[in-house]
This record gives structure tokens, C-alpha cells and sequence, in this order.
């Protein structure tokens, strides 16, 4: 007993001191990671990953993404200034790559460093569907969602030391039995939801940026109709999946519409 109440000590105390408010979301997040720790790391895994692929660059889809991504960080600037947060990017390194891929994904590591597969561009078919992409990834990286879920597997561990701790007079089958119930049960339960929040997340702010860059924010909605049609149905279900089902996404995204062509209106920028 001794030994699950340190443990639950230290795990309290973890949690206490390990929520910080993040400027973009205005939502207090579970980070035991600081951008100190993780953009040296990220940096270097976004090298690496250049060396070890074919980087597109010099053609017209290669300056596509790189007139688009800037125009996005320059979005993100500025609405991360209209939030008294001028200096929450001053770590960030941007870079804005095209690799050649048949893979339909993008993404952005921690620190602004971006890459698009060419093998979403028939999809994302122009600006707009590219600065739909490019916001989203982008807004990953702004709410700090890769150190959250880095922060979320250390709690994941701890739990399962606690459960081991709390079975330990127990048999060895039944000790199994309940590190797999509680794995499924935190994966199920917490990780998954958990992801799928990032995910919403990420759609709402991104929503927002391309916005502020000057795309309207409606024709998110049609890209991701064309990745649905792409996805022909198939994938998991929502609950077992990282990320929101297609119909769900596309509904979240037209009620988050009006409130993103209104904050593009505070700065000057007029969409019907």
C-alpha cells in the first residue's frame, strides 16, 4: 500500500506541475516536454529525413508549397500577435519541403518543420486545398501536440507500473489479465479520444490560419470531401481510429466555418 500511495504521489504532483496554458488553444495541457528539449531533436529527424528522400524542389509544385506554408506561418504570426504572443514562435525554424511519395499525407514537426508528400497534390488540386493541409499540420505543431502525446505515453506508463505494483500477490495469468485490460481500457479510453481531440483541434485552428492568409476557409470543407471520396470508405472504425471519421470531420468543420471567416474579418479580411 505503501508503495502505490508514493506512486500516486509523485504522479499528482506530476500532473500539477506540468499543466501549462497554451496561447493558441487557451486550454491548460498535460506537457512534460519543453520546445528546449524538443525542437533540437525534431530538427535533426527532419535533416535526416531529407537526406534519406527525394526532395522536389524548383518545380511549380515545390514553390506551390513554399509560397503556401509561408503564407500560413505568416498567418500564424500574426494571429498569435492579436493574442498578446508575439515571441511563442521566436524558437520556430520554418521549412516548407515537397518529397516525392505516393503516400496522401503532409505533416509538421515540433519547431515548423513541414513536409507534403506529392502523392496528396492531385487532392489538395490547388492553393486553398493546399493551405487546408498545410494549416492543419502547421496547427499541430502551434498547439504543441506532439510533446502532449509524448507526455500522455510517460502517464500510460506510469499506469501500468501502478497496475503491476497493485497485482503483484496475484497470480502470473491474472497479472497479464490485468495489464491487457488496462491497456486496452487507456488505449480505448484515453489515448484514442485523445488523439482524435488533437485532430479537431488542429482542424479548427487550421481553419483559422488559412482564414487570416486569405483562403476562404469553406473550401477546407471541399478538399476534405475529396479525401473522403479518395478514402472510398475504407479505414476503421471512428472509436478504434486516431482520427475523426470523414462525416464527422466534415460536419465539425461546417459549424466551425462562420467563426473563422469572423476572426479573418478582424484583420481586414472579408469572406461571404
Amino acid at each position: 500500500m505503501k508503495k502505490h500511495s508514493i506512486l500516486l504521489g509523485i504522479c499528482t504532483l506530476g500532473l500539477l506541475f506540468s499543466c501549462a496554458t497554451n496561447p493558441i488553444t487557451g486550454k491548460k495541457t498535460l506537457n512534460f516536454v519543453s520546445n528546449s528539449e524538443l525542437f533540437p531533436s525534431s530538427f535533426q529527424q527532419y535533416g535526416t529525413f531529407l537526406k534519406e528522400n527525394k526532395v522536389i524542389s524548383g518545380t511549380a509544385d515545390a514553390n506551390k508549397v513554399e509560397k503556401v506554408g509561408e503564407k500560413i506561418k505568416v498567418a500564424a504570426e500574426k494571429y498569435l500577435a492579436s493574442l498578446g504572443q508575439t515571441e511563442y514562435l521566436k524558437d520556430y525554424r520554418w521549412e516548407y519541403k515537397l518529397v516525392e511519395s505516393k503516400d496522401v499525407n503532409a505533416w509538421c514537426m515540433p519547431g515548423g518543420k513541414i513536409v507534403v508528400y506529392s502523392g496528396i497534390l492531385p487532392i489538395t488540386k490547388d492553393e486553398a486545398g493546399l493551405a487546408t493541409v498545410i494549416g492543419h499540420e502547421v496547427s499541430h505543431a502551434l498547439a504543441n501536440h506532439g510533446a502532449q502525446r509524448m507526455s500522455a505515453a510517460q502517464v500510460q506508463n506510469i499506469g501500468a507500473v501502478g497496475v503491476s505494483l497493485a497485482t503483484g500477490g496475484k497470480s502470473e495469468e491474472k497479472r497479464q489479465m490485468w495489464q491487457q485490460y488496462y491497456g486496452l481500457g487507456s488505449q480505448l479510453g484515453v489515448m484514442l479520444p485523445f488523439s482524435r481531440s488533437h485532430e479537431s483541434e488542429a482542424d479548427k485552428i487550421g481553419l483559422t490560419l488559412m482564414a487570416i492568409a486569405g483562403y476562404n476557409p469553406e473550401q477546407a470543407i471541399d478538399f476534405w470531401m475529396r479525401m473522403a471520396a479518395n478514402a472510398d470508405g475504407q479505414g476503421q472504425p471512428e472509436f478504434l481510429s486516431t482520427h475523426p471519421s470523414d462525416a464527422t470531420r466534415i460536419a465539425d468543420l461546417k459549424a466551425m466555418v462562420p467563426e473563422a471567416k469572423a476572426t479573418a474579418a478582424k484583420f481586414g479580411i472579408i469572406y461571404k
